[in-house]
């Protein structure tokens, strides 16, 4: 059922139609061996790939469909420090371990960046992200976490008062906001087809239309397709709401599968605007991200576009007319963009965990397992991979440091756990509204 309201949110993709993609991968239809299998050529498992082939490892990556299919190549694009929730992380976490998890981050946006560099991958990356607030009162919360981030992590933004903030946005709805200069923001499919060359580069065999139906468990795990297996000593599972997508018989992790939602992300994207019009919408052409429980994002795109997005599914099921709902959203911020077409419409799938840290692990001693970004991923994830990387490698300090995060089920069961979410999230919505 996820596979197929999928398939039909990729068929008008901006991401897709601005890209050209090489010949897929042959399939795996052999019976082989390697160190380390990854599971998923998204940005987890790419960055996994590439971390455990510079250590000296062999290894094989298996992807259902074409790097970056799924999230990695469909999101809103925004490279961010930071936690999707840094409150669940400081709530289970010490003064010092919660600084070592944010540093965390703070080194995932340096990676991303000396990555696009060292591989030479063109992905439109551009500095600067801000967060901005709707109303004073939200203003003042977006202030004070601001404050607690300079105190309890040295991490330092730019405050943007009521006053200044026409300067840094074309936008009459939002009161104030802050400015994080290390952060940005890049086009995600490119970036996830240049990991994907390096990781090839580097030696590293990928199969793409090869999706995994079953990991038998034991000493040396062997990775089951309909038409090959990989026979290992670890495995990296990085599949997030995919992992158990293609299996009939015998899930792949149930263990996994109950700890995180699938949540319908929707974007849209302008038609040109030429890049005078599109420089005095947001200052700096910074990415832009409310503070809103259902939020709104934006950003310019290289050829001076804006790409909106913020409509969320916690159905699974996509919103009706969803390019009429998302258009009134943008001009809910930009009203001077309703001369511009929405030639571009699309969404996807993200994970999320119950208290939207990220889930990170291992199932016995030798298969890993990278989920719940929830929706903060792009720079997390490259650290994801180095992280479990590190652990095979027998430095387990850090993976172990967020694999302490302790998660929570999602209740109702398989049957009434959706029912449930959207429930919640209408009360969300509706303090937002109010």
């Amino acid at each position: 059922m996820l596979l197929s309201k999928e398939a039909r949110l990729t068929e008008n993709s901006y991401y897709e139609a601005s890209v050209t993609r090489p010949d897929p991968a042959t399939a795996l239809g052999d019976q082989i061996s390697a160190d380390i299998c990854v599971v998923g050529a998204g940005f987890a498992g790419l960055s996994a790939a590439l971390e455990l082939r510079a250590k000296g490892y062999s290894v094989v990556v298996l992807e259902a469909k074409t790097a970056g299919w799924g999230a990695s190549g469909r999101n809103g694009g925004q490279a961010i420090v930071g936690y999707a929730s840094d409150d669940a992380i400081e709530a289970q976490f010490g003064a010092d371990d919660a600084r070592r998890a944010w540093q965390i981050t703070v080194e995932a946006m340096q990676l991303l960046r000396s990555r696009i560099t060292e591989h030479a991958i063109d992905c439109e990356f551009v500095p600067g992200f801000m967060s901005v607030a709707v109303n004073e009162k939200k203003g003042r919360k977006l202030a004070q976490a601001s404050d607690n981030m300079a105190r309890r992590y040295g991490y330092q933004t730019q405050a943007i008062s009521a006053a200044d903030m026409p300067q840094w946005i074309a936008s009459k709805r939002f009161h104030s906001g802050s400015f994080d200069a290390q952060s940005g923001h890049l086009h995600p499919l490119k970036y996830c087809l240049g990991l994907a060359a390096a990781v090839r580069a580097a030696g590293v065999r990928i199969y793409e239309n090869s999706p995994v139906i079953e990991v038998v468990r034991g000493s040396k795990p062997l990775i089951k397709t309909a038409q090959g297996s990989v026979l290992c000593n670890f495995v990296v599972l990085a599949g997030n709401v995919y992992l158990d997508a293609y299996s009939k018989t015998v899930a792949v992790a149930p263990e996994l599968a109950r700890r995180i939602m699938p949540v319908g992300t929707y974007i849209v994207a302008t038609e040109p605007m030429g890049k005078e019009r599109a420089d005095a919408l947001i200052h700096q052409r910074a990415a832009v991200c409310d503070t809103n429980f259902v939020l709104d994002y934006f950003r310019p795109t290289a050829d001076h576009r804006i790409l909106f997005g913020g409509r969320v599914s916690y159905s699974a099921a996509t919103p009706v007319n969803l390019v009429g709902s998302m258009r009134q959203r943008m001009l809910d911020v930009f009203p001077q963009l309703s001369d511009l077409k929405l030639p571009y419409a699309w969404g996807g799938f993200v994970d999320i965990t119950m208290n939207r840290g990220p889930d990170f692990g291992r199932l016995g001693d030798n298969i890993y397992y990278l989920q719940g970004f929830s929706g903060h991923g792009l720079a997390l994830t490259g650290m994801a991979g180095k992280l479990v990387a590190e652990s095979i490698a027998g430095q387990a300090e850090r993976f172990d440091l967020l694999a302490r995060i302790k998660h929570h089920p999602f209740p109702g069961g398989k049957l009434m756990r959706t029912p449930a979410l959207v429930l919640g999230m209408l009360y969300y919505q509706l303090k937002d509204l109010l």
